[in-house]
């Protein structure tokens, strides 16, 4: 049996710049990892079985996206090997830290090495892209600007400060967030020389807030303390800072009704560094 790390992700902004005749949007956004994360399990079998022991108790083993991905690996790879996955969640369903799509990186990445197949990264990520627009990013590992519908990335070296993470105790169905018909679909591209010059907003915030009032009453209060935004969908939402200690003091004045993490920026995954001493 091995552990592995599947860590959340934080949208530093997210810009909804059109749409596909087919429906999905086009963003342009910038993912950074954070040191918060669920942990996988994966012992391998002979039989060819792929089951899931522990888990998100509200989602049947077989749409597990770690199932499912471990399923399609094994197909798209011709492997006879199977394997039992255990899953200890710690990122919030539903929050916009891409937890189920990390969960399947770290599945393919994983089984990937523990079945011997040997697969290069790209060759993964093209897999990832069948199970979620955020999967690439997250078998790549490494913070990026991304493009098209979240898949074309771009590597980048950003500062690595300590976030405050809100995440109150509601679930935002992203399904319906970029179905909505009052989703701003039109901002007009940026560049990274941009982004890093201190633009970007997140072009769903204002749709969620309306939508959901304890995050626009969580986004309120973290906003009278520091510059706060949300990530992806939400319901999670993030205030930056350049050390530790401001961000542990905030963490003690959340209200009890909403978690609190704070944990560090990360340009590179801690999944790379578990593949790498492996």
């Amino acid at each position: 049996m091995t552990t592995w790390p599947a860590p959340a992700k934080l949208n530093l902004f997210l810009h909804i710049v059109g749409r596909r005749p087919d429906g999905y949007h086009l963003l342009q956004t910038v993912f950074q990892f954070i040191d918060f994360f669920d942990t996988l399990t994966f012992a391998p079998r002979d039989d060819g079985r792929i089951s899931r022991g522990s888990g998100p108790v509200d989602v049947p083993a077989d749409q597990d996206l770690t199932v499912r991905a471990a399923r399609l690996l094994q197909q798209q790879a011709g492997v006879s090997a199977g394997v039992d996955i255990q899953i200890t969640k710690r990122l919030p369903m539903g929050a916009g830290l891409g937890g189920g799509s990390s969960d399947a990186a770290t599945t393919l990445v994983a089984l990937n090495h523990l079945w011997g197949i040997g697969w290069e990264t790209d060759r993964l990520a093209a897999l990832g892209l069948q199970l979620g627009a955020d999967v690439p990013v997250f078998v790549r590992g490494r913070a990026a600007w991304g493009e098209g519908i979240g898949e074309v990335l771009t590597p980048l070296d950003l500062p690595e400060p300590w976030y405050l993470l809100l995440i109150p105790p509601v679930k935002v169905s992203t399904a319906a967030i970029f179905g909505a018909a009052d989703l701003t679909r039109d901002t007009p591209p940026i560049t990274i020389s941009d982004f890093l010059s201190g633009r970007g907003r997140n072009d769903c915030e204002a749709l969620v807030r309306r939508a959901y009032p304890e995050i626009d009453r969580a986004l309120s209060w973290l906003s009278k303390h520091a510059t706060a935004r949300l990530t992806g969908t939400g319901s999670a939402m993030f205030a930056r800072f350049d050390t530790e200690a401001p961000a542990r003091a905030l963490l003690a004045e959340v209200p009890a009704m909403w978690q609190g993490v704070v944990a560090r920026g990360m340009n590179q995954s801690p999944l790379n560094e578990v593949l790498s001493a492996e």
